[in-house]
C-alpha cells in the first residue's frame, strides 16, 4: 500500500536536498581555495628577502629547485591552515603599540609568530643581534652603554652574536668566552680593537683565520695582552658553556630570521633597527616606548 506525502514532508525533504546541495558546493570550493592557496604560498617562499640595513648575511649558496608535482587535498589544507594561523598570530591593530611618533609597520614590526624569552615574570626582554666586527653594530654600542645605565628596571637585556657563516662563528665564541671570564669590559674593548683594525686593513677578517687552532691564537693572544691567563682563556673557549650558547645564537639567528644587524626584538613579539628608527638615539626611543607598552600590557592582562 502507497501513502501520499503531505505538502509539508515534500518542502521539508526539499529542504534538506538544497542544503546536502549547498554543503557539497562549499567543500569543493574550499578545496579548490585551499590548493591555490598552497600554491600561492609555495610561490612566495621561493623568493628573496631584500637584506635589511645594517651589515647582511652572505648570499646562500644556490640550491636545486624542488620538483615540481601536484598538491595533494592535505598539504593544501595544511599550507592554508598555516596561512591563517600565521595570520591569527598577528594582534589586531587597535592591539598594537601606537603613538603620534612610532607607528607599526614603519618604526617597528610585528614578529609573528611571536618568540619565547628567558625573562622572569613582569619582565621585558629587549634583544640585540649583533656582530662584533660590524661598523653599525659599533656605531649604536655607545648607545647602548648609555641606555643600560638607566634603562628601566623592568628591562632586561640579552645580547646575542649572529651566526650567518665561520667569521660570524668565531666572533660569537669569542664574545661567549670573554663573558663566562666575567670580562663584559673587554667586550667594549674588542670592538675598538677589530674596527681600528679593520679602518686600517680594509679586512673584517680580525681575530679570524680559516684555521680553527689560527683563530684560537689570535684570541687568546688578544686576550693575554688585556690581562687574561692564556690557560684560562682557552679553557673557557673550549667549554661546554660556550657551546652550548653558540648553538643557541644559531637558532636564535635562525629563529628570528635576522638578514641585518644590529637586529632588536622587544619581548619576541616586536622588531625594529636604526634605519626604521631614524638613528641611533631614537632607537633607543623606540626600544623604550615599545618596552614600556609591554610591559603595561602585561600587567593589565595579569
Amino acid at each position: 500500500m502507497t501513502r501520499k506525502l503531505s505538502l509539508s514532508a515534500v518542502l521539508t525533504l526539499s529542504v534538506a536536498v538544497l542544503i546536502a546541495v549547498g554543503i557539497w558546493w562549499r567543500h569543493g570550493h574550499a578545496r579548490q581555495q585551499a590548493a591555490q592557496n598552497a600554491a600561492s604560498v609555495a610561490g612566495q617562499s621561493s623568493e628573496t628577502n631584500a637584506p635589511a640595513a645594517g651589515s647582511n648575511p652572505p648570499a646562500a649558496a644556490a640550491q636545486p629547485a624542488a620538483a615540481a608535482g601536484p598538491v595533494s587535498s592535505a598539504q593544501a589544507a595544511d599550507a592554508d591552515s598555516t596561512s591563517l594561523e600565521r595570520l591569527a598570530a598577528v594582534p589586531a591593530s587597535s592591539a598594537l603599540p601606537d603613538s603620534s611618533e612610532w607607528k607599526a609597520g614603519v618604526n617597528y614590526d610585528v614578529i609573528s609568530p611571536a618568540q619565547p624569552t628567558t625573562v622572569a615574570p613582569g619582565k621585558v626582554e629587549v634583544l640585540e643581534v649583533f656582530w662584533l666586527g660590524c661598523p653599525h653594530c659599533y656605531a649604536l654600542e655607545p648607545y647602548i652603554r648609555q641606555w643600560l645605565k638607566n634603562k628601566p628596571a623592568y628591562i632586561e637585556f640579552v645580547r646575542v652574536p649572529v651566526m650567518w657563516g665561520p667569521v660570524h662563528r668565531a666572533h660569537a665564541q669569542l664574545f661567549y668566552t670573554l663573558e663566562s671570564l666575567g670580562r663584559d669590559d673587554l667586550v667594549e674593548k674588542v670592538f675598538a680593537y677589530m674596527h681600528n683594525v679593520e679602518d686600517q686593513s680594509g679586512s673584517e677578517s680580525v681575530l679570524f683565520s680559516n684555521s680553527k687552532e689560527d683563530t684560537l691564537k689570535q684570541q687568546e693572544g688578544w686576550a693575554v695582552q688585556n690581562g687574561v691567563s692564556g690557560d684560562a682563556f682557552e679553557k673557557a673557549y673550549n667549554s661546554f658553556y660556550v657551546g652550548t650558547q653558540v648553538q643557541q645564537a644559531d637558532e636564535i639567528t635562525q629563529d628570528y630570521e635576522v638578514q641585518g644587524v644590529p637586529f632588536i626584538a622587544v619581548d619576541g613579539r616586536f622588531s625594529t633597527d636604526v634605519g626604521k628608527a631614524g638613528s641611533e638615539d631614537k632607537l633607543i626611543s623606540v626600544i623604550n616606548f615599545l618596552a614600556a607598552w609591554e610591559h603595561d600590557h602585561k600587567q593589565g592582562a595579569g
